[in-house]
């Protein structure tokens, strides 16, 4: 039984939501992270899920790494940890159907490097990003790599190596957000981005997905994946009904 996280599955077709609550802040903890990843894992593995939407609450998604646990960690016990918490943390990217994080107040360390891992990331305009761990002598475990992809390695290295945080205009303009609404508007704009696939081609969303996170593979996995799809009932559908009636017609079953 998950203490800090709840995972609402869909009934039927539809959107699951997964939400984060350790008060006072959503820090991230070793367990909070695992729990994450567990519930993560388990939307990933359910026909029913169409997408799903990741949520602290309405004042805060996550403040940042729980530095109390960290602080008496030695390097062998860092290592031992390492790669189960980086996976931990990475755990977003390996949903197949698409995923989105609705950012209220702050969005620091930890909690920043998961939301790194969603297909799409909407704030509030009174959001705070950053990634600090340098201000407490340590570096992001999980988000580095997938910072400077998503908005190039100049601007990634000023925000590791300085720790600073950066408000909503400036997530905006680097990309580092994709949309900004008003604070208590965010969930309900993420289940409106989510609904729009209840009704997509499944195993094409995946696929598209994966080939997205086989970065400088990508044209390798693209071939496989495309090949794949002619498998697929969804393909057979599409392609009938596009050619009949044009895009946008098809009823997809998921299959």
């Amino acid at each position: 039984m998950a203490e800090f996280v709840t995972l609402e599955l869909p009934a039927a077709r539809g959107v699951a939501v997964l939400r984060m609550n350790r008060p006072p802040m959503n820090r991230v903890s070793v367990q909070l992270i695992r729990e994450v990843a567990e519930a993560a894992a388990v939307a990933a593995a359910d026909p029913r899920v169409a997408a799903l939407v990741v949520y602290g609450d309405e004042r805060v998604f996550s403040a940042g790494d729980e530095l109390a646990e960290l602080s008496g960690l030695s390097s062998e016990q860092a290592a031992a940890l390492a790669a189960d918490v980086q996976g931990w943390l990475g755990c977003l990217a390996r949903v197949p159907q698409p995923t989105v994080a609705a950012i209220s107040g702050y969005c620091l360390g930890g909690g920043l490097e998961l939301a790194l891992g969603a297909d799409r990331r909407i704030i509030g305009d009174n959001v705070k990003l950053g990634l600090p761990q340098i201000e407490s002598g340590l570096i992001p475990l999980a988000g580095i790599r997938r910072l400077a992809l998503l908005i190039g390695p100049g601007p990634a290295k000023d925000l590791v190596y300085t720790g600073r945080f950066v408000e909503h205009a400036e997530a905006k303009a680097l990309g580092l957000v994709d949309e900004v609404v008003a604070p208590d508007t965010v969930f309900d704009a993420a289940m409106a981005w989510a609904r729009r696939f209840i009704e997509g081609p499944t195993r094409a969303l995946a696929a598209a997905k994966a080939v997205f996170e086989a970065g400088p593979h990508g044209l390798d996995r693209a071939r496989v994946e495309w090949a794949e799809l002619f498998d697929t009932e969804d393909a057979r559908i599409g392609t009938a009904t596009c050619l009949a009636d044009g895009p946008g017609s098809a009823t997809f079953v998921g299959r």
